[in-house]
């Protein structure tokens, strides 16, 4: 998890996360993807990927899709389902030699 930045967006009555994660591109293009994830106790977590990355010029605009795909996938859970903005990855740290 430590190149994504994920953002829960709702919890399934088993336990388990519908996640978001939001990346930057270097060239400054956003996607967003959708998971489900299960959080084991010691913190070990699985990934099951629910949708492609939803790309867009913007971040605002990558995480409405992706929001979008989400309320199109549990329509029972437009009342719970977490709303944009969520967190954002910007990439790589790129080290600056002097």
């Amino acid at each position: 998890m430590s190149r994504m930045n994920l953002d829960p967006l709702m919890t399934f009555p088993d336990g388990s996360l519908l996640v978001i994660s939001t990346q930057c591109s270097k060239e400054g293009d956003f996607s967003c993807a959708l998971y489900s994830a299960i959080v084991e106790k010691d913190d070990r977590a699985a990934f099951r990927s629910i949708s492609n990355h939803l790309s867009a010029s913007t971040c605002m605009t990558a995480q409405e899709e992706a929001y979008g795909y989400a309320l199109r996938l549990y329509p029972r859970s437009v009342e719970t389902l977490k709303k944009p903005p969520y967190l954002i990855w910007a990439g790589p740290r790129t080290a600056v030699s002097s």
